[in-house]
């Protein structure tokens, strides 16, 4: 982290693995590119029919060494009764005054797992509350500047993203931190054909031909994007 301690990007996710799916590409991109990026897993993500509280630790820090994180902390909330509560809104919004990220990433908001469409609208009104002078918050008042969305939904769901990152340099490091989750991603699924695995390749391979690149991730937007000029277009 810089010596500010600030952030350029915080991925928050409803549970360990969630970033690494939606936009493990973006985060190892930006980190080899010099930007400071974090993520914030919300819960701890069990019971899953194949974890523990500890093997998930134990994958979540072995997905991060890969994508060579430099922060990542847990808010510890409760997985499966994930809601925008108060409570939970104050203690996210005193994350984003203590590491005041520049952009945050949240979960696509329309989704059929009931802790994400939680976690989005948790986000939201902590980033709101986190510019609030007068408040019984922690530190000083900071409001992030834009939300992105990543998409690592539970519905089949047709995605219309506002931008297409190419993350064909990443694919490999993304992989390797997804498959660091054995317990939810491996352990159970041999069975299936196509792999998992192989499912994440092919939607990656999709987006990636709609950029002309051999693969990309989505991002949603619900504000238009500015652009200073067209030099990042192609």
């Amino acid at each position: 982290m810089n010596a500010s301690n600030d952030l350029d990007m915080l991925v928050i996710a409803p549970h360990p693995d969630d970033a690494e799916l939606g936009m493990g590409g973006a985060i190892a991109k930006m980190i080899d590119l010099g930007w400071q990026v974090g993520i914030l897993d919300l819960t701890d993500g069990e019971p899953t029919p194949h974890g523990t509280p500890e093997l998930r630790a134990q994958e979540t820090q072995a997905a991060s060494r890969i994508l060579r994180l430099p922060w990542r902390e847990n808010l510890g909330l409760t997985n499966r009764f994930l809601e925008p509560s108060l409570e939970a809104r104050a203690a996210l919004a005193n994350v984003f005054r203590r590491v005041r990220p520049r952009w945050l990433f949240a979960p696509y908001w329309e989704d059929a797992h009931p802790d994400h469409v939680a976690a989005t609208s948790l986000i939201e009104a902590a980033r709101f509350w986190s510019k609030l002078t007068k408040s019984d918050l922690q530190g000083t008042p900071y409001h992030p500047e834009r939300v992105f969305y990543y998409y690592c939904v539970h519905l089949k769901h047709v995605a219309q993203p506002a931008f297409v990152l190419d993350i064909s340099d990443h694919w490999e490091r993304k992989i390797q931190a997804i498959e660091s989750y054995h317990s939810q991603f491996i352990q159970g699924r041999e069975h299936l054909q196509p792999s998992f695995i192989e499912r994440l390749r092919d939607e990656a391979a999709y987006w990636g031909k709609m950029i002309g690149t051999r693969y990309g991730e989505p991002f949603a937007s619900r504000e238009p994007i500015a652009l200073k000029d067209l030099q990042g277009l192609f």
